[in-house]
């Protein structure tokens, strides 16, 4: 995730040999590897048309949850840090990807260390405030790491506590900034009061997964096959790009986590 309005480059990472081995929540069915493979294309497709240069990291069969490449950092206008995910089986795609972002943004990177944990995907920026999902993934210490660091920066930031909702592994599950003073969220969080300063429009129940979208530039990557709130994205000016994520969705992951966006 990012805080420039311009989006220039983007991290990906195809979906390993590995990848239906990877971690799970969901009760969808095993990943079809292939047609993963072909969703995760049409994104890239999607990131390039949007005016976005891609550089894509070779999948490594060790790193079954390595195509989430959000998760292992976050990279601001300002500076990037290296994340340290919840799940230990996951540190190895932070080192894959120190070594990718300190090439492309010529600079050393700070980290979150232990005992902090926190995944990208509990990290939502909206301009130039951030607010910070606790999650299962994410503790207190990475948080205050986090917290401290972004102020350095210049930036605010706040706590979301996502922990008693099943429904949401990480905070952008359910919360997306789509710019101005404008969030999408799920209901469970339209009303908490970290989010009292924004506009929030609310997800249909039936349709919780389309509320992790992706502004990328001029457009706004969507999750397929959810009607109404495309509709409504639409009818409120938003250019929106539907993109097929089911095999994703069986893999705990959104449009989010398939890149590390760069300004």
């Amino acid at each position: 995730m990012t805080d420039g309005t311009t989006f220039t480059r983007a991290i990906v990472c195809p979906p390993a040999d590995s990848y239906a081995t990877g971690l799970t929540t969901a009760r969808l069915g095993p990943p079809d590897l292939a047609r993963a493979r072909a969703q995760h294309v049409a994104y890239v497709a999607a990131l390039e048309a949007a005016g976005v240069q891609v550089t894509t990291l070779p999948s490594h069969s060790d790193h079954p949850d390595g195509t989430f490449v959000e998760d292992t950092s976050i990279v601001t206008a300002k500076g990037a840090i290296l994340c340290r995910p919840g799940a230990p089986t996951r540190a190895g795609e932070v080192v894959a990807m120190r070594a990718a972002l300190e090439l492309l943004l010529g600079e050393e990177l700070d980290a979150i260390v232990e005992p902090g944990t926190v995944d990208g995907g509990d990290i939502c920026q909206a301009g130039s405030h951030f607010f910070i999902g606790l999650s299962q993934r994410t503790n207190e210490a990475g948080a205050d790491q986090l917290a401290r660091w972004l102020d350095r920066l210049g930036y605010t930031s706040s706590t979301v506590t996502i922990r008693d909702d099943p429904t949401l592994l990480h905070l952008k599950s359910g919360l997306v900034w789509l710019g101005d003073q404008q969030l999408l969220a799920v209901p469970s969080l339209a009303a908490h009061p970290a989010l009292s300063a924004y506009d929030v429009l609310t997800v249909p129940l039936d349709e919780l997964y389309a509320a992790n979208c992706v502004r990328v530039n001029d457009v706004l990557l969507v999750s397929a096959g959810y009607p109404r709130i495309t509709a409504t994205l639409a009818a409120m000016g938003y250019q929106v790009v539907p993109l097929e994520m089911s095999e994703f969705q069986k893999m705990d992951g959104g449009l989010s986590c398939l890149s590390i966006r760069v300004p």
